[in-house]
């Protein structure tokens, strides 16, 4: 009988213990019931004060948490028998691959999808705060959270696959400005004022709602009345008089007086392409406690504050004209209030769930809502005997913003990591939809040349003319740009400084010089 020599025998054994580890793997993904119940079964002798449905709860969620780490895990074994074939074939050349960089790169490639739906969860939880914890309202499940924004470092779903959407290489200048710092916590609005002095509007998951110098970057006044997250801040067509609405269940009007600080020569910011980005480190976040903002002029309370809504208000805007207000709730509701005597006018039903947004026509008594019912509706006043009701459905999740252009359009962007726009004397369609690599949050359109900002969860800004075509990315170099996801974009064409604002969860928001003429020569 031949005798097996000492190397063969120790090879054979390394084979089996290879093979042997691989059906181990393969054994414990197959035998998931058996292994929940043996976790059970070695919980219940310890003691323990969770009802035993939670309890049997959080054991299937940490399954699940096992199991994709060990699919993570079968998978790298795979890719670093496949890196050590590859090393063996270029050894000769003198040439390897770095295997922990690889595997590295496809975890997180893995992970941007669940940190995604993460960050939606999280700005769900923080527009209903009302004090420093976040409590959930009627409508909303999950229960009582205790998060705060300014502990989390939110990731709003990194792009790390190569976009397959660029349509063009556009080299126009997109300038980055000036940078807002003050807030201390994640900024939902951002809004231009239509009256001198001109200045930027906040509102922050901090409760406060701010206003700032445009040429300066100063704080002037700072809005303390709310004790709820402030969702949304817009500005009153003809007074120094804004408008805020909250997570407190109400919306609140408030006047300012400000006083424009001696504009100071800025730094000349190295002008950039919209194509070129650097990546940085996430954990270089602004300054909280921004100069100036704990010593600027504070306003406690409102002139009028809006209570009809019996649940968080997320976001309030005037009519044309300015003697009435229309806001929107995750009571699924809409309600117009008279300004000046702050009494309810109408109650606009129809929603299916939550609103998430509104908007009112410049020059038209015509209101849009948004709501994560997949649906935006539009409701006209023009006549005050008729108010009539459309409804837009072509989203497949919830639609994050809706508002208006010039002529009869509408723009909607949604979850759906999609833009449409909308003629309104068809509904059945949109005329024009633009696809992109993420979650789209509150849009807002240059009226006058027609072009769409969109804000996005994974920290990109992008813009587009009413066709689709992709006319620019705005920069992230050079330590520049937004660090977490860009949750509101605001247009002010005849600003010679700035003339695009965005905000985020990295508690800044930024002006921008977008060069239009040579943005629209490139299409």
């Amino acid at each position: 009988m031949p005798i097996e020599s000492g190397s063969c025998a120790s090879a054979r054994q390394a084979k089996q213990k290879r093979k042997s580890h691989s059906l181990s793997i393969r054994r414990t993904n197959s035998s998931e019931q058996e292994r929940a119940g043996l976790q059970r079964d070695m919980l219940e002798g310890q003691d323990s004060k969770l009802p035993s449905s939670v309890r049997n709860t959080l054991l299937e969620l940490f399954g699940q948490i096992e199991r994709e780490f060990e699919n993570l895990y079968i998978e790298n074994l795979e890719l670093r028998r496949e890196i050590d074939t590859l090393n063996e074939r270029l050894a000769a050349e003198g040439q390897t691959i770095d295997g922990a960089e690889l595997s590295k790169g496809q975890l997180k490639t893995k992970a941007s999808h669940s940190t995604s739906q993460l960050s939606q969860k999280l700005k769900t939880t923080y527009k209903a705060s009302t004090s420093k914890r976040s409590y959930s309202f009627p409508g909303k499940a999950g229960g009582p959270r205790n998060f705060s924004v300014g502990s989390w470092e939110v990731w709003g779903g990194d792009s790390w696959i190569v976009s397959s959407f660029k349509t063009t290489t556009s080299r126009a200048i997109c300038q980055l400005v000036k940078e807002y710092v003050g807030h201390r916590d994640g900024i939902w609005d951002v809004s231009v004022a239509k009256t001198q002095p001109v200045v930027l509007g906040t509102a922050s998951a901090d409760h406060t709602a701010l206003l700032w110098s445009i040429e300066t970057g100063k704080c002037l006044t700072k809005y303390v009345g709310h004790v709820g997250s402030v969702n949304s801040i817009k500005f009153h067509p003809t007074e120094q008089v804004a408008l805020t609405a909250s997570g407190d269940q109400t919306a609140h009007i408030w006047r300012y007086i400000v006083q424009l600080p001696t504009p100071q020569p800025t730094a000349d910011c190295n002008q950039m392409s919209g194509e070129d980005e650097v990546e940085f480190s996430d954990k270089d976040e602004p300054d909280g406690d921004g100069d100036g903002c704990s010593d600027c002029p504070t306003v406690r309370a409102p002139l009028t504050s809006l209570k009809s809504h019996q649940g968080v208000v997320i976001a309030a805007d005037w009519l044309v004209g300015g003697k009435q207000a229309v806001t929107a709730s995750w009571d699924r509701t809409a309600n117009l209030y008279d300004v000046e005597t702050s009494e309810l006018v109408h109650s606009l039903t129809g929603h299916d769930q939550e609103l998430t947004h509104c908007c009112t026509h410049p020059t038209q008594r015509l209101v849009v809502t948004s709501s994560r019912d997949t649906t935006f509706r539009l409701w006209d006043f023009r006549d005050p005997s008729i108010h009539s009701v459309n409804v837009f459905q072509g989203h497949t999740d919830t639609v994050t913003s809706a508002v208006f252009t010039v002529g009869d359009n509408v723009v909607s962007g949604s979850d759906d990591r999609t833009v449409k726009v909308w003629d309104l004397k068809n509904m059945r369609s949109p005329i024009a939809t633009i696809r992109t690599d993420s979650a789209v949050n509150r849009i807002n359109v240059c009226v006058g040349q027609r072009i769409i900002a969109l804000p996005h969860d994974n920290r990109q800004v992008r813009l587009f003319d009413m066709s689709g075509v992709r006319l620019a990315r705005l920069p992230r170099s050079n330590r520049q740009g937004h660090r977490r996801m860009v949750c509101c974009s605001a247009w002010s064409e005849d600003h010679p400084i700035c003339n695009l604002f965005t905000c985020g969860f990295d508690r800044q928001a930024i002006g921008w010089n977008i060069n239009i003429p040579a943005l629209l020569q490139e299409k």
